[in-house]
Formats: structure tokens, sequence, C-alpha cells
């Protein structure tokens, strides 16, 4: 769930980079202010002081190329936007960069240049980027993740690398692919759709969420990638919403809330300030939400089914293997803390008995 600094706004490479807008007096104007203002610190912004928040949530690389900008106003708005940012930011400049990439469109090159926003649209983005810190992930709309281009917006927690092990291990499972599986707390429906596009005909992804902006969300995923058929979303808490489905699954993901509550004010800007305290707060040792997973695992598996829960780390992890161990051991077998990319014990893993 929660990742590194680094990992929050790394994205893979977008779209080519391409030259864009140039500012009209107003954006000059705030520009200038955003610029005098740098050396402030920023404070928490529900959408950015004096900067409108934008009324079209559907991703900027969804949408159509209908906005013609002349080349020399877009190159005159990347200088100015470019000036906001201090050399000891790179990933602002590579941010500007994907920015201008996936507002234009893929031909872009002629006079005038065809974006996917009007000029003002990207200078609200952009400001609220660099000066309220809001997510870049949030700003374009998408996040690249493993092999896919998943849509997200602010009320949907942004998916995190390590979250890509996952999949991996629901790979390795046995007979995975014809298999029935849950994704509780599904978010952007990453999770779902990267397995639901592992599975075979038989295959069926279940993916749950009481949040109804990430259940919209999930299904924009689902529908871009055409896994309808094998991916069903339901709305509601954990397991409410698969009573039917008791003693029927392969396998439970999720990947929940466990940041304590008391560690949420020491969040990173970007994380605390925009992204959503539903997906993140865990309760006061952050393990509320984990352990009511474990409680429903042995109602929801058949035997032989295999769980996969997030964490965050370490003694969390081990405090979780611990206690299914201790209360459950007639129920799960080779349960375990498995490490991430950073060799943190990042995740729980076992098997119904």
């Amino acid at each position: 769930m929660l990742a590194s600094a680094a990992a929050a706004v790394g994205v893979a490479a977008l779209l080519p980079g391409r030259l864009k807008p140039k500012p009209t007096p107003r954006l000059l104007k705030r520009l200038a202010t955003a610029s005098s203002s740098a050396s402030t610190p920023p404070s928490p912004r529900s959408g950015g002081a004096g900067v409108e928040a934008e009324a079209d949530t559907t991703p900027l690389f969804l949408r159509p190329a209908a906005h013609p900008v002349a080349a020399a106003s877009l190159a005159a708005f990347r200088r100015r936007a470019a000036e906001l940012v201090p050399d000891s930011a790179p990933h602002l400049h590579r941010h500007l960069r994907w920015l201008l990439a996936d507002a234009a469109a893929r031909d872009a090159g002629a006079d005038p240049a065809l974006l996917r926003a009007p000029l003002g649209d990207l200078e609200s983005l952009w400001l609220r980027h660099v000066r309220d810190r809001r997510p870049f992930q949030y700003v374009v709309g998408n996040e690249h993740w493993r092999d896919l281009v998943v849509a997200v917006r602010e009320g949907v927690l942004i998916p995190r690398p390590e979250t890509e092990a996952v999949v991996d291990m629901v790979a390795k499972v046995q007979g995975f692919e014809a298999g029935w599986w849950a994704d509780l707390g599904t978010g952007s429906g990453a999770i779902a759709v990267a397995v639901a596009r592992m599975l075979g005909p038989e295959g069926r992804v279940f993916a749950t969420d009481v949040s109804e902006v990430a259940i919209d969300v999930a299904r924009l995923n689902v529908q871009r990638y055409g896994m309808q058929d094998k991916v069903e979303i339901k709305h509601g808490s954990w397991f409410e919403p698969l009573e039917d489905l008791k003693g029927k699954l392969m396998g439970v993901i999720s990947n929940p809330p466990y940041i304590p509550t008391e560690d949420l004010p020491g969040l990173q800007p970007e994380v605390g300030w925009h992204e959503p305290k539903l997906a993140l707060d865990g309760g006061k040792d952050g393990l509320e939400h984990l352990l009511h997973l474990c409680e429903g695992l042995s109602s929801v598996l058949k035997p032989g089914g295999f769980f996969v829960f997030e964490t965050n780390g370490n003694k969390q992890s081990e405090f979780l293997v611990d206690f299914i161990q201790t209360k459950w051991d007639s129920s799960f077998r080779d349960v375990e803390a498995v490490l991430d990319f950073a060799d943190i014990k990042r995740f729980v893993t076992g098997y119904r008995r």
C-alpha cells in the first residue's frame, strides 16, 4: 500500500516528451506569484487556494485531443513552468515532461499542436502539483504499474511498485488459472485486472471496496482492459459482499490500510494531504483491518486456498504470522512473511489446510 517517497512519485516512462503551451497574462501572473512564494513552506489544501480544481476527472491521456494551441504558446508555457522547479528537484522536471507528453496527441508536432486539455487547465494542474504537493499520478490521472496504465484519481490509493509482487505470488499457486480469487479493498482495481489477465476461461476475480469512488475507478480500469467477463466489482466492506462465495475461493488478496493512526500526520504531504485516509488508516497499531481479514479467511477459502496480505512491514508481518499460527494452526499451513524488493518483510502468505 504505502511506499517510499520515490515510489510514490516514480512513474515508468509515459508517452514521448513533447513541446507545449505558452502562458497567458493570467498564467504569467500566477507563475510569478507561485515563484515568489516558493521558499514558503506549503500547507495542506483541499483544492489549492487560488487554483481552480479541474472539473473533468477523466484521466488526461484518455481525453480527446481537441484543444489547438500555437507551438509558441506551448513552448512559453513549458519554459515558465520549468522556472518554478529548482535544479535540485529533477523529478519535477521529469514530471513536467510527462505532463506535456500526456497532454499532447501522439502526432503532435504541427503548429498548432492539439492538446487534451486547455492551456489554463494545464496551468492549474501544474501549480497544484508543484505548490500544493498533489501527487503527479493524480495530476495526469494514471500510474504505470506492471504492464498496465492504471487510471487513478483523488479518493483512490495510488498503486505502489512493491504491490506488484502479489501478482507474481498468485501466478506461482498451482492451478491458479482456473480459480476464483477475491481482491479485498481493490482501490483502483490494479491487482484485480492484473490477476484476471492471467486467468483461464474458468478463472474469476471478485473485487470489493467500500469506497464508491474506488468502485467507479476500478470499473473504468476493468472496462479499459476488457476484463468485464473475468472481474466482478462488488461494493461493500471486505468479506460482506462475498456471502455467496464462502468456501469457494482459491485465493484472497488484500492490500488493506495498515498505517497506525498516530503515524498519519508524519506522512509525506503527497500522501497525507491527498491520498484517502480510508485507504491508509489501519487503526491504533495499524492492525485493525488486517486482523479482521485474518478472522474471515477460513470461511471463504476452499481447502488448499492461498492468501496474501500486504503489511506495513517487518514487525507487523511477524506479528501476523505468529498470530495466525497460534490461533489457527489447525486451519492454515505454510504461513510466512515474504520480503519485498527492499528486503522488508512486506507480505504475509499462507494456505488453507
